[in-house]
């Protein structure tokens, strides 16, 4: 297994062309990973190519979207099967893919979550989470974290709390951040355990200091995952959401980006607190691919809802027929506990990083297939500026050496990675010998 830099190929014309239209004709907004963009054309696993022929390894699977690799034959069979029989009606009409999903969701979910809305993306996903929670309530309020992130409409933007991704002020009123359970930059300059874990309990503050005193609901990803993986320490969400209660709120569990196995050993991440939640949504992973995206709650919060309601395509059979299978492969061959095993050969190879490059490598993070690292100046000397030179230069050598990964963070200095939950240890131990190289190359300490 060779590590060594790749010489790649000469750029193709269609590689050339696709960069500058793409740029002509695509809102600049549009961010693109790299100095030069790939132009990605066909995958199949854990590999992926571009148009000029570049073979990489991908262990970041579309923004942990492909959940059991490119072009899997089963799914890709049911695909083909629904839309030679039946590719859309809209939910005017039920449909035996819509019909199953939803049956199954009912049954993996944890608690009484029974009763499911199906859309295309977890922005929607997490609006009808939302406009569940105030109906059932009464209340308008909601409680949502610092360093979230719940996607592009109005009220998903205001949900958010990271600027660099915010391009208008919040335009939803009744929204509250309270703090991050972010340990390593804890907002209080407090540390984990000696804490008490007070930001969840700061949350009390929030809702007597700054709502009318009783709110609708609090809404939070297992892991923030646009906030670089940050990762809750385990009382927090029982804290947390013991207090949303107590004024009247219900909890709604952000499951985007962590269902379906992704945290190891668990379907949901929610499942590692060992609390139950009131609405979940979900959405990526949930069909290796194609856009759909679910909100399911409670039998009582569900019937709230007493307005008509649709969705053009949400629920479409094509996708659904995609989920069923990718859900009914991660359960029969255990990807729940292959996302621990690798996750655990993962994360035992970040903290090696961790020792051997201590100024830089200040924090690593996670659970199962998603795992993080954070670049800060010197950790050593207790500076934790971010490193985002040092970042960027580690990203472009990882491309080099046929290894994606992702990049998020408040200040843009978190790797992430999380690889297809069909990922394997030679897989696992390829990605770390690159990463090891490229951390070296970028002049890591």
């Amino acid at each position: 297994m060779s590590t060594e830099t790749k010489a790649p190929t000469p750029t193709t014309a269609l590689s050339r062309e696709t960069r500058e239209k793409h740029k002509e004709y695509i809102l600049p907004a549009t961010i693109l990973y790299y100095q030069e963009p790939l132009v990605l054309t066909e995958g199949k696993g854990l590999r992926i190519q571009d148009a000029d022929g570049n073979e990489y390894l991908d262990f970041f699977g579309g923004i942990l979207t492909v959940s059991i690799g490119y072009a899997d034959e089963r799914v890709n069979a049911a695909i083909v099967g629904q839309i030679s029989r039946l590719s859309h009606v809209s939910t005017l009409y039920p449909t035996l893919p819509v019909v199953q999903l939803a049956e199954t969701l009912a049954r993996i979910t944890p608690g009484r979550l029974r009763q499911s809305f199906l859309a295309t993306s977890g922005t929607e996903a997490d609006e009808t989470a939302v406009m569940l929670a105030q109906l059932h309530t009464g209340s308008t309020e909601i409680i949502a974290l610092r360093h979230g992130y719940s996607g592009r409409s109005m009220l998903a933007q205001s949900l958010t709390a990271v600027s660099t991704w915010k391009p208008l002020p919040a335009q939803v009123p009744g929204i509250k951040h309270a703090l991050s359970p972010y340990c390593y930059r804890c907002p209080l300059k407090l540390t984990y355990p000696s804490c008490g874990v007070a930001c969840a309990k700061d949350i009390e503050e929030l809702i007597r200091t700054t709502t009318s005193g009783r709110v609708a609901g609090f809404l939070a990803e297992t892991i923030q995952g646009v906030g670089g993986f940050i990762t809750p320490p385990k009382e927090y969400f029982e804290i947390a959401v013991g207090i949303v209660k107590k004024y009247g709120g219900v909890f709604i569990c952000d499951e985007v980006q962590t269902g379906f196995g992704r945290t190891g050993g668990k379907m949901w991440g929610i499942e590692h607190y060992g609390v139950e939640p009131d609405i979940m949504t979900m959405a990526k992973g949930i069909a290796n691919g194609l856009p759909l995206g679910a909100c399911i709650a409670t039998p009582e919060i569900a019937a709230s809802l007493k307005a008509l309601t649709i969705s053009t395509f949400g629920g479409n059979p094509v996708a659904c027929a995609a989920a069923n299978a990718t859900i009914g492969i991660i359960e029969e061959e255990g990807l729940a506990g292959n996302a621990e095993r690798m996750g655990k050969i993962l994360r035992d190879g970040f903290e090696e990083l961790k020792r051997r490059y201590p100024k830089n490598v200040g924090d690593v993070r996670g659970m199962g297939l998603m795992q993080a690292i954070e670049l800060v100046e010197d950790e050593t000397a207790g500076n934790r500026a971010p490193a985002n030179a040092l970042t960027n230069r580690v990203f472009e050598e990882t491309k080099k050496r046929g290894l994606l990964v992702g990049k998020s963070g408040l200040f843009g200095n978190v790797f992430r990675v999380a690889p297809a939950l069909t990922v394997g240890r030679s897989d696992v131990e390829e990605a770390l010998a690159i990463i090891r190289e490229s951390f070296e190359a970028a002049g890591a300490r």
